[in-house]
């Protein structure tokens, strides 16, 4: 677990920076948009654990990106880094560590165009702010901000320096939810009423690793992730259901989200993990703990043309991996997942009986996955991570706005902080902030909307 001093460094940074504004790689090496977009980009690296490395493998499987420079506090994660540069016959990276800081002089450098992003939570904030300030484009990992002055900052930062940051959020281009994406703007489903999409998984390995082991001494996510189930109860991980329904609802972009009500069952699954694993039991001491996240939350969101969202968190217990998507639509609705795909539409599904998917997700299978799906296997998560890293890079070539940006960032990961609002002031509704200023009702969709990302 993090020391005291730790987290109120951190913190402290936060409100500084508030206070001032601010495995086997399976794809060929690619070169993309070199007809738009000359010459290599170089992209720096904040975070190479588990999930930055991922990132990193991504990039190195082209032949237009350099990463001359890593930071991370973790000598272990470093040398991995490294030996991936090494497998993949690129020169060794600058390393940055020694203490939590260290990225702020990566950030000094000025032969990196943008970073990417894969830390604990808790500085994706902070390291997104420091980032656009020195004029780099930040691609940061889910969720963006914990907090709403976080949301803000985020905005407020971008319109001050006009340096972008993109949320990479992979789900939004997982070849399913494309292919839905596309049959709502080709009308299958006519006007969308209501969606449901969440985050279920089971996460009680992962957040405790090895055996009943968390914080200090624990390994992977572990070490981090585990104490916001101890002090928060919310929906703390929003955007790899909401991202993928809110470019279907065009959020930010002629639509926005109004308001939240959420709530939450009883904790019980991680005790109860605690108890019955045979490195714990009833008398060690992690058993004593009292968990403040329900085992199982859900926020009600209404948008502003009319829609509404049921939105699940549940990681807390035994059950398959899910994110439980469901768009429905005046002339019929999907049903979508990995176990389970089905559709209904009215006047060409029989009355009253559901239609297996597969023919429907092939009429309608996105045109960026017909060009680019044979590069994205291996990629990670389906093929969906060689999308994201391929958007934000492109983006970063051509001087563009992302296609998920600040106000994107801000808009879904308020989910968290306002559930836990809702949560504690008795299920209450909860008003989310205009982080565009007004600016939704003019400005138009363009997630997935180009030919290249």
């Amino acid at each position: 677990m993090e020391t005291n001093q730790n987290l109120l460094k951190r913190r402290d940074f936060l409100k500084t920076t508030a206070a001032t504004g601010i495995g086997v790689a399976l794809v060929p090496s690619l070169a993309f948009g070199r007809e738009k977009a000359a010459g290599k980009v170089r992209i720096g690296f904040i975070g190479v654990g588990g999930r930055g490395r991922s990132h990193l493998r991504n990039l190195l499987n082209r032949d237009d990106v350099i990463v001359p420079a890593i930071c991370d506090i973790d000598p272990e994660a470093l040398a991995k880094a490294q030996k991936q540069l090494k497998d993949a016959g690129r020169p060794k990276a600058e390393e940055y560590t020694g203490d939590d800081y260290a990225f702020l002089k990566l950030l000094e450098r000025d032969d990196i165009s943008g970073v990417i992003i894969a830390t604990p939570w808790l500085w994706h904030t902070p390291m997104s702010v420091a980032a656009m300030k020195a004029g780099k484009y930040a691609g940061v990992e889910v969720s963006a901000a914990l907090t709403l002055s976080e949301c803000w900052d985020l905005v407020n930062t971008y319109e001050a320096t006009g340096t972008p940051t993109m949320i990479l959020e992979n789900v939004c281009y997982r070849r399913d939810v494309m292919a839905v994406l596309n049959m709502v703007r080709q009308d299958v489903f006519g006007e969308l009423t209501h969606l449901r999409c969440g985050y279920r998984h089971d996460l009680r390995e992962v957040k405790f690793n090895p055996g009943v082991t968390f914080g200090e001494g624990a390994r992977g996510e572990a070490r981090w992730r585990t104490q916001h189930s101890l002090y928060q109860n919310g929906d703390l991980y929003p955007t790899h259901g909401v991202g993928p329904v809110a470019t279907m609802l065009n959020i930010n972009r002629g639509n926005r989200f109004l308001s939240l009500t959420s709530h939450a069952t009883k904790s019980r699954g991680l005790h109860r993990y605690i108890v019955n694993n045979p490195e714990g039991g009833p008398d060690h001491p992690n058993a004593k703990l009292k968990w403040k996240l329900g085992d199982i939350v859900t926020s009600q969101i209404n948008t502003a043309n009319g829609e509404t969202i049921l939105v699940t968190h549940d990681t807390n217990s035994p059950k398959p991996y899910s994110l439980d998507f469901q768009v429905q639509g005046t002339n019929g609705l999907t049903e979508f997942d990995y176990h389970s795909q089905r559709i209904y539409v009215e006047g060409v599904s029989k009355p009253h009986q559901w239609d297996e998917m597969d023919s429907w997700l092939k009429k309608y299978d996105h045109p960026l996955w017909k060009k680019y799906g044979e590069f994205a296997a291996g990629s990670g998560h389906g093929g969906m991570d060689f999308f994201v890293d391929h958007a934000f890079v492109e983006t970063v070539k051509r001087k563009a706005q992302p296609p998920l940006d600040a106000y994107d960032a801000a808009a879904w990961s308020a989910i968290t902080p306002l559930s836990e609002r809702s949560l504690a002031e008795g299920n209450a509704p909860q008003y989310f902030p205009d982080f565009t200023r007004g600016r939704w009702i003019k400005r138009k969709p363009v997630f997935a909307l180009t030919d290249d990302y």
